[in-house]
This record gives structure tokens, C-alpha cells and sequence, in this order.
């Protein structure tokens, strides 16, 4: 069996949401294939390590901030290799081929270039995700606060929202769930049903899986989106198997609503995180101050309750 090769692997993002991509230059396997820029890990280096000094070779361009992300290990014809990605958000200079590579800036959605070496398929499907989860509050809200602020937040650019609310009765929650998804595609923004497979497979829409519901499943259902909630090692193992599409780690800390229980803290969700495949977000204790710390431990984002719903 062929040694596993250790990869960093660049995201580089424009504010616009475009990213770049570069070609397989002539003389290496699959010559002419696209894929994100990055290299092999040499003895001695760091992942971050072995991204700067392949980001500076490939490209010219010194990373100022790179956020560790996705870990995807694939096996190639060639080689068995596990690639360490990291979103790079801030950069000196202006890349350019310095290895006889083309470069195109892309969107994930339509990146407008091929073939894609098919390593990078998944991560083109998480680049689609934002960095905030709201998940409703209407218990507390009422439904009329919180669909005026729901449509404050879709104008203001949210773009993904779980609908969570276990108090209301079945058929008030079917009436809610159709407004909000209605809500929800006018602005372009995905919804997440909780719990409820069989009202997101009529509605078209996302389904959110709560831990006990994972870890009874043994196929993925057939939805357009999948997220699942996880509190353990055990769970995060699950959501990977069965492909989910994101998954929610809670809680990373102390919160109102569970006084006493015992929370994450940061250094255990990046341990958790550190060879895990998936888009995670943080949830627990958190504000969208915290974003920052959340993707410094590899995280996708933050999933936020209440706070996603505080007036300004």
C-alpha cells in the first residue's frame, strides 16, 4: 500500500467570494486538471508551514491569514494522500503562475473550469456554506418578531437557517415551516428543517438531524441538504460515514439555557476537529464575536440562536 502523502492545500478567497484555482502544469500526474493551489508536506514542516512556502513558490504571494479548515484523505491511482486545507483570507502580493500553470478565479457554485481532480469535489460543495447557521427562536420571539426579524437578516445577507421549534404543535409548525421556506428562497438562503425528514422532503429543503436520530440512521436520506447535531467523537464519526453535508458541534461553551452542563472549550473542538472532513460549526455560548476563534480552530463558522436574532 503506497505511504500516505501529506498536503496543504489553499483556498485563497477574494471578499466577492471568488477563489482561485490552478491547473496541473505539464509533466505531473494528471497535467492540465484543475485544482487548489498547494504542495507536499516536507519533512519537518507544519501543514501552515508547508502552505506558506508552497503558496510563495507556486505563486508569489506571502499568506498573511490562512484559517486551518477541511482535512480530506483520497486515494489516487498514484498515491494515497490526505489534504489539509486552509481558507486564506488575507495575502501579500498579487498570485501569478510561477510553474507553468494556468489560474482562474472561480465561484463554487459554477467554478467554470475542468476536469476537477475529484479530491476537491466535496470542498467545492462546503465553500457553498456561510460562516453563520441561524437557528430560529421563536419560542422566544413569537412568530411574528421573528419573521419581521427574519426578513431583516435575509436582507442583510444570511444565507442558511435551521427552523427549530419543538413547543409548537405539528400541523403550527407545517404553516411556519412553509412561510419561512418561502421566506428563505426569495432571498436565495437554504433552510434546515429539524428533525422533520418527511415535511423537508415535501418542501424540498434542508433536514438537520439531531444526534439521537444520526446514530439510529444507517443510509442518508434523501434530502437536498444534511446537518446533523454532535457532542462527541462518537457522533462526529457517524455524520463523516454517512456524508453529511455539515454537522454542528455543541456545545463549546457554558450556555443560559443548560446551566451546569459541561461544555467543550475551544482546545477540545479544534483536537476534535483536526483530522475531520466535514464543515463544522461551533454552537454554545457564542456571539458573532467569536468567529474569529471558531475558524482558528478549524471550524466552518458559528451557529448562533439568540444571537442571530438581537435587534441592532
Amino acid at each position: 500500500m503506497a505511504p500516505l502523502v501529506e498536503v496543504a492545500a489553499a483556498v485563497i478567497e477574494r471578499p466577492d467570494g471568488s477563489f482561485l484555482m490552478a491547473s496541473r502544469p505539464a509533466g505531473k500526474a494528471y497535467a492540465g486538471w484543475w485544482e487548489f493551489p498547494g504542495g507536499k508536506v516536507e519533512a519537518g514542516e507544519s501543514a501552515r508551514d508547508a502552505l506558506d512556502r508552497e503558496l510563495r513558490e507556486e505563486l508569489g504571494i506571502r499568506v498573511a491569514t490562512a484559517w486551518p479548515w477541511l482535512k480530506r484523505a483520497y486515494r489516487y491511482p498514484h498515491a494515497h494522500v490526505m489534504l489539509r486545507f486552509f481558507r486564506v483570507s488575507e495575502w501579500l502580493g498579487e498570485p501569478h503562475p510561477r510553474e507553468g500553470q494556468a489560474l482562474a478565479w472561480c465561484q463554487a457554485r459554477k467554478p467554470e473550469v475542468e476536469p476537477i481532480l475529484s479530491a476537491n469535489g466535496p470542498i467545492l460543495k462546503a465553500l457553498q456554506l456561510p460562516l453563520e447557521y441561524a437557528i430560529s427562536d421563536v419560542e422566544n420571539l413569537g412568530v411574528e418578531v421573528f419573521l419581521e426579524r427574519l426578513e431583516q437578516r435575509l436582507a442583510g445577507g444570511l444565507r442558511l437557517l435551521q427552523l427549530r421549534e419543538k413547543f409548537l404543535a405539528p400541523e403550527a409548525f407545517k404553516d411556519l415551516a412553509r412561510e419561512t421556506d418561502a421566506r428563505c428562497r426569495a432571498h436565495g438562503a437554504d433552510l434546515m428543517l429539524n428533525a422533520d425528514a418527511a415535511l423537508a422532503a415535501e418542501l424540498g429543503c434542508g433536514l438537520h438531524l439531531s444526534a439521537t436520530q444520526l446514530m439510529r440512521l444507517e443510509t442518508r436520506p434523501e434530502v437536498a441538504l444534511l446537518a446533523a447535531s454532535c457532542h462527541g467523537p462518537e457522533e462526529l464519526a457517524r455524520a463523516a460515514q454517512l456524508g453529511v453535508d455539515f454537522v454542528v458541534l455543541s456545545p463549546v461553551l457554558p450556555t443560559p439555557s443548560h446551566p451546569g452542563a459541561e461544555s467543550l472549550g475551544w482546545e477540545r473542538f479544534a483536537a476534535w476537529l483536526a483530522d475531520y472532513p466535514l464543515p463544522v460549526y461551533a454552537l454554545g455560548g457564542l456571539s458573532p464575536n467569536e468567529l474569529a476563534r471558531a475558524r482558528a480552530a478549524g471550524a466552518q463558522g458559528v451557529a448562533l440562536k439568540s444571537a442571530a436574532w438581537r435587534s441592532s
